[in-house]
């Protein structure tokens, strides 16, 4: 089956075609390619405007939740503060409703200053700077035309930066490798910037101009370079991202890289120029002269027709991509042929491995066979730091799972969520000091904090830089952590939109933005004059997180203040009022009710392991929808239907979502290089094969609820009972037929495959539904349940699991800790 080409989801926006250095290693100016000369020096308004609309009609027409565009250059500061505002303003404006904009500019920082900094703050655009190391690194290539050093100025821009104002700008430090430049020294004056993350860059080479390789330095020297530095880093606790070694350590354990470098995810990103041409990947300028070129543009041609170029295509091939010799390596899946440009060979094309294939070899080779502990917060992982038994793997299965093995799940994901945090730990360390005492004085406060199931996705959107996310998140963690500890403390806290966030806490209204420092203590907590304690009532400033306590013990969050809750497809509702708080409140007594009496080995683990509810907003003409996000355990999201009975579907269906994603974390249940698509009986697009796992998952608990409405409406003949029957058919058969598929892949793995036999065998025993006593049957029938059943069965089941299944990036909580 051919695979239809991926969407575009980056795009780098030339905006200026010259440049005020002249960096000697420079792929624009230095290389092959001379097409910059015949560029237009700035974007215009009407290339700005074109290629808005183009990125919008993208995202429209593939559903992206989120595009990521880079201005750039030459020396994008260069186009001035009028250009960039007109470019994020008519970008910003274009998106669709429910798709973010991720904005950032790449800059050698020469021009960047206090009014440029203002301005994107303003706009929230994200700032990443190139610097190779210390002065005589970076020297010896990013000099100006008449020589001078331009480090100066470069580091009084990261300065600038790291100002209080600004450092939720900083994105990052950028440094092309040159090899005879001393990598501790420049390692080490990197990190002395503390950047949310590094890139190391290989130089740019192909096979007809290769790379520098000084006398004497042995067969591998950029490998010998960057492993000098990872052997620091390790040692040092990895006290800042490096995409490089992360993406090694990622791709190792097959997910999926970070970088376009390594690995064998299709590349999904195209490049606007100032002249509104559509090119692929800058880098392919060092290839030859005009290799970049597609023939098309952002006035005459869609970003679909980009897609579907020859070269787009092969760069989006995966394996069958590349050379016999990369097929039969034993580290492709990790290196995947290397950067697509450094494959070029004059009479051969990019039908070779990476003119880099020796250093990548070392390099994925050694780091694959190193151990390094990480620095944490020390976690309280589960059984083999996050595996279940096989007995617990065989409950779960069969789609259930007891409260202790949920509450095993649970432990397992609190320990990867500590090992997240640290991570990131480096851009924060005054919060971070806080967490780490709190640790050692009130654990569970902070487990009950760090429990929190929107902190493990803002922890994955910082590291995966999506929008939306920012480090003052650990200031509010270690907040909210101190406050349920009774802790007297004194923080900056961010404020965002107008209001300063307290994780399973609250909000604090207190106007305007920037930062506030919030003092707190026993009773309560002070932000910019505003006094909260904790007995005050709901309604004025303070906001605090609403509970349902239900019958048994179980207490759910009803999550409406959190800014990290947006974590799903569908938009998540504003503050409940009074009275929408008192409808959720009796819909989920209800729904309760049902699911104790009819689904009680649903009900288990629903109490023992989901403590937080999302309210959404109702789907297109009022479509039930619900939603649970892979990096968010503990949450689902629901659009409140107008019946029980749809609600108790609802949670049972999306919290099955949750449990095999969390499963999925610690267990490898099929290979994940698989990228073929599968059919799913229950949507008309075909699906990866996870996202065939995760619906067929969920449809065990759909094809359960409507065994139990057959057994309700036993011994009755009435439209409702008939409804139950044919959904229950349909679901059924739904199931069995995913279940087949999925074991006939061929892609599962020894415990997958025992996983999806166990959903086989739990699948048969619901093929007929048990029969019950008809009583009860006219109850479900006032109340609603054949209008929600119908609600379901024609609207609900294919889209409340589109979120799990499209794109959500895993996180190896073993390659953090490793």
């Amino acid at each position: 089956m051919s695979r239809p080409p991926a969407p575009f989801s980056q795009f780098v926006l030339k905006v200026h075609s010259r440049c005020d250095l002249s960096c000697d290693h420079c792929y624009v100016y230095e290389h092959a390619d001379t097409s910059w000369r015949g560029k237009p020096r700035t974007v215009s308004e009407r290339v700005l405007a074109a290629t808005a609309d183009r990125i919008a009609e993208h995202a429209l027409a593939h559903r992206l939740t989120a595009v990521h565009v880079v201005l750039h250059g030459g020396e994008p500061l260069l186009a001035g503060p009028v250009v960039l505002r007109r470019a994020a303003e008519l970008l910003r404006a274009a998106l669709p409703p429910g798709c973010a904009l991720d904005l950032r500019i790449h800059t050698n920082g020469v021009q960047l200053s206090e009014r440029f900094l203002d301005l994107f703050a303003e706009l929230d655009v994200k700032v990443g700077i190139s610097l190779d190391g210390d002065r005589a690194a970076n020297d010896r290539h990013r000099r100006y035309a008449d020589g001078r050093s331009s480090h100066a100025k470069v580091l009084a821009a990261v300065e600038l930066l790291r100002r209080p104002a600004y450092r939720h700008l900083y994105a990052g430090l950028l440094c092309t490798i040159d090899v005879e430049n001393d990598p501790v020294a420049v390692y080490d004056a990197l990190v002395a910037l503390a950047p949310p993350r590094i890139d190391f860059l290989l130089p740019h080479a192909t096979w007809d101009d290769p790379p520098k390789r000084p006398a004497g330095a042995g067969p591998a020297p950029y490998a010998d370079w960057l492993l000098t530095i990872h052997r620091r880093w390790t040692a040092q606790g990895r006290p800042v991202p490096v995409r490089i070694f992360d993406s090694v350590h990622r791709t190792l354990r097959g997910r999926s890289s970070l970088t376009e470098s390594l690995g064998l995810d299709p590349a999904d990103l195209v490049v606007i120029e100032t002249d509104g041409t559509l090119e692929q990947a800058d880098s392919l300028k060092t290839a030859y002269d005009g290799a970049p070129e597609t023939g098309f543009d952002v006035f005459a041609h869609t970003l679909d027709q980009v897609a579907g170029h020859p070269g787009m295509m092969e760069r989006q091939s995966g394996l069958a991509g590349l050379s016999a010799d990369c097929r039969s390596c034993p580290v492709v899946r990790s290196c995947g042929g290397g950067l697509y440009a450094h494959r070029y060979r004059s009479g051969r094309g990019f039908d070779n491995p990476s003119v880099f294939c020796g250093d990548l070899m070392k390099l994925i080779t050694t780091v694959r066979d190193r151990v390094a502990p990480v620095s944490t917060v020390p976690a309280q992982p589960g059984p083999a730091e996050g595996a279940l038994s096989e007995a617990q793997l065989a409950e779960l299965a069969a789609g259930h799972g007891s409260a202790g093995t949920v509450l095993a799940l649970a432990t397992a994901q609190l320990g990867l969520t500590r090992r997240l945090l640290a991570a990131l730990s480096a851009g924060a360390p005054e919060p971070w000091s806080l967490l780490t005492e709190l640790d050692g004085t009130a654990p569970d406060a902070l487990d009950a904090t760090l429990g929190h199931p929107y902190v493990r996705a803002w922890a994955v959107r910082c590291l995966d830089r999506d929008p939306g996310a920012d480090l003052g998140g650990f200031a509010e963690l270690a907040a909210a952590a101190a406050l349920r500890a009774g802790r007297e403390f004194e923080l900056p806290v961010p404020v965002r939109s107008g209001a300063v966030h307290l994780p399973t806490l609250g909000r604090v209204e207190v106007g305007g933005a920037g930062e506030a420092v919030l003092r707190g203590g026993k009773d309560g907590f002070t932000v910019r004059d505003v006094e909260v304690g904790w007995d005050d009532p709901d309604g004025g400033p303070w906001q605090p997180v609403r509970r349902v306590a239900l019958p048994g013990g179980w207490t759910l969050a009803l999550e409406d203040t959190d800014p990290q809750r947006d974590s799903h497809q569908w938009p998540v509702t504003d503050r409940l009022t009074e009275d929408e708080l008192l409808a959720w409140t009796g819909g989920l007594r209800e729904a309760w009710e049902l699911l104790g009496r009819d689904l009680p080995e649903h009900a288990a683990g629903l109490r023992a392991g989901l403590g937080t509810l999302t309210p959404l907003r109702p789907g297109p003409a009022g479509r039930d929808v619900s939603a649970a996000a892979r990096q968010a355990f503990g949450a689902v999201g629901i659009a409140r239907p107008g019946t029980a009975p749809i609600l108790a579907l609802l949670l049972a269906h999306e919290f099955n979502h949750v449990k095999l994603g969390a499963v999925l974390d610690f267990h490898d249940l099929h290979d994940p290089a698989d990228d073929r698509l599968f059919h799913a009986p229950w949507r008309p697009d075909p699906r990866p094969l996870e996202g065939l796992l995760q619906g067929t998952y969920a449809h065990l608990a759909v094809t359960e609820f409507w065994a139990t409405r057959v057994r309700a409406y036993a011994g009755l003949d009435s439209p409702a009972a008939a409804h139950a029957h044919t959904q229950h058919t349909t679901w059924h058969a739904h199931t069995t037929t995913a279940v087949e598929t999925l074991l006939s892949s061929g892609s599962l793995t020894p415990v997958g495959t025992r996983f999806v036999q166990g959903m086989q065998s739990s699948t048969a025993l619901r093929q007929t539904p048990p029969s019950g006593p008809g009583p009860r049957s006219a109850a479900y029938g006032a109340r609603g349940s054949g209008n929600c059943s119908a609600a379901y069965g024609a609207r609900g089941s294919g889209n409340c699991d589109a979120d799990l299944e499209q794109g959500d990036r895993r996180v190896d909580g073993q390659a953090l800790s490793q």
